[in-house]
């Protein structure tokens, strides 16, 4: 059976409670990455095949790769915006590993994220970075699968030929078919979901918009999607009480909290099966608005950077652009001008690149070689998977040994830390005075010797003043002889 390794926070089929999502950062900081890995196991997942999560963080080491040198015969990256600055360290901890590895390695998705204006020149710090992971994997690959046209156009300015665009893996979840959008006639009384990322508040009224739908319609339910959000969720806050607010809603003291109209997926199959639940989604978050299109449910997306444009050019999905949106704008203007006919009748086609780049990359497919995702959806109907987190009022307990255990963890790692710190200090100041001292005792020896220099002039001086008086004392009477005689020759 042929052993596939893939870059994923946790494998689809385990369940973890909300805290553990938390604690171990299970989505690499956003949800949306647990929806495009799950799509790939789910694509990737085969008879002959078995599909083994790595983990999101990378093990760089020898004795890591070594493992999985033995263990697997492919590893497989699904990736998303992994070419921009922020990412460089972990792109260059990829590249470490990938160069130790001798199996093949093929990346899935992967884009470059910069402006909507496509310009590239804010990724010349990082183009070594990305010229050494893109290197690594072509020399164990027979190409790249990456994102859309940009960042096609960008591996190719650096020199890669060997670049397939095949979008995200996400949206060929249900494989060579997509399902149907249903039509909706929003209303006071439709089910609204909402997507916001806080990184796009430069470029558009995010607060305004998430206020003016919250107001229309009241079954509005914010979704959002990182590790932070959930923490808030999980933690709760203070400012109900100390009256802290911000429009856009990261505090309990946001109307969208205090109503308990936040959620945060835990898992995307749970996900995309809540969202068929409304009339109508959309927002900043691409995967946000993916998960629900694979509901069926319509969804416009509101582009801010390439990340989310590019893919919605490449699989024609509805989008707006955020700074052309204003804050009042009503979600049933964007829905009645959202077309879904190209994104449906182009779907078959491209999902036929994603088969074909696999075939390149000598990978099988669920449907081509498989049971059409069967056994994974058998298998994930087994499971009793997790809703979407809410916001914790205080009445579900379910998780207080954990946050009693964890306040505590953190009050002694705060204690360590702070006696660490004062020893470091306490080091620094014993090191300071030392200095002084040091210093206090090189100033009386430069004075002394300063003293000493002093001394030695001044004696320098009396003993030329005695020469000088010697001299006169010898020289003055033939002086004054030679005086007269030239007076006696002169008269």
């Amino acid at each position: 059976m042929k052993q596939i390794l893939i870059r994923s926070g946790k494998s689809p089929f385990r369940i973890a409670s909300p805290a553990e999502f938390v604690h171990q950062d299970l989505i690499g900081t956003n949800t949306g990455n647990l929806l495009f890995s799950d799509a790939a196991h789910r694509l990737l997942m085969t008879p002959d095949t078995e599909v083994t999560s790595n983990g999101i963080r990378t093990n760089c080491s020898a004795e890591r790769a070594a493992e999985i040198n033995e263990r697997y015969h492919v590893f497989v990256v699904p990736l998303a915006n992994a070419f921009r600055p922020r990412f460089q360290a972990s792109l260059d901890r990829l590249s470490r590993l990938i160069e130790k590895l001798t199996i093949p390695v093929v990346v899935f998705g992967v884009g470059a994220q910069v402006g909507e204006d496509y310009s590239t020149e804010c990724l010349q710090p990082m183009e070594e970075s990305v010229k050494r992971f893109a290197s690594a994997v072509l020399s164990r690959s027979a190409s790249i699968g990456v994102r859309g046209e940009l960042t096609a156009s960008y591996l190719n300015s650096l020199g890669f030929d060997d670049v397939d665009i095949i979008g995200c893996p996400s949206m060929f979840w249900h494989g060579d078919r997509f399902p149907d959008i249903r039509a909706a006639e929003l209303s006071v009384d439709s089910r609204i979901a909402i997507n916001l990322s806080p990184d796009a508040i430069p470029v558009g009224d995010l607060a305004g918009i998430a206020r003016h739908t919250w107001e229309r319609y009241p079954h509005l339910t914010y979704y959002a999607q990182n590790t932070i959000d959930a923490e808030l969720l999980l933690w709760g806050d203070t400012t109900p009480e100390s009256g802290k607010a911000d429009p856009f809603p990261i505090y309990h003291s946001h109307p969208l909290l205090r109503e308990n109209k936040v959620r945060v997926p835990l898992d995307p199959t749970s996900w995309v099966r809540e969202l068929a639940d409304y009339d109508f989604a959309f927002g900043t978050r691409i995967h946000g608005n993916v998960a629900a299109l694979l509901a069926g449910t319509p969804s416009v997306v509101l582009t801010h950077d390439s990340r989310t444009l590019e893919l919605c050019r490449y699989f024609d999905i509805p989008y707006r652009r955020l700074a052309e949106v204003p804050g009042d704008t009503d979600p049933r203007e964007l829905y009645e001008h959202a077309d879904f006919s190209a994104m449906l009748n182009g779907h078959g086609e491209r999902f036929e690149r994603v088969v074909a780049f696999l075939d390149r990359n000598n990978l099988q497919n669920t449907y081509t070689h498989g049971d059409k995702g069967a056994a994974f959806d058998a298998k994930m109907a087994s499971l009793e998977l997790p809703a979407s987190m809410p916001a914790w009022d205080g009445s579900n307990d379910a998780n207080m040994r954990y946050r009693i255990s964890r306040l505590r963890e953190l009050i002694i790692a705060s204690d360590i830390k702070a006696a660490t710190a004062n020893k470091k200090l306490r080091v620094h100041l014993a090191a300071a005075k030392m200095r002084q001292v040091d210093a206090t005792n090189r100033l009386a020896a430069v004075r002394e010797e300063l003293d000493t220099a002093r001394a030695q002039i001044a004696a320098m001086e009396r003993r030329i003043t005695r020469v000088e008086k010697q001299i006169l004392v010898r020289i003055g009477p033939a002086l004054r002889r030679r005086i007269r005689r030239l007076r006696g020759r002169i008269g």
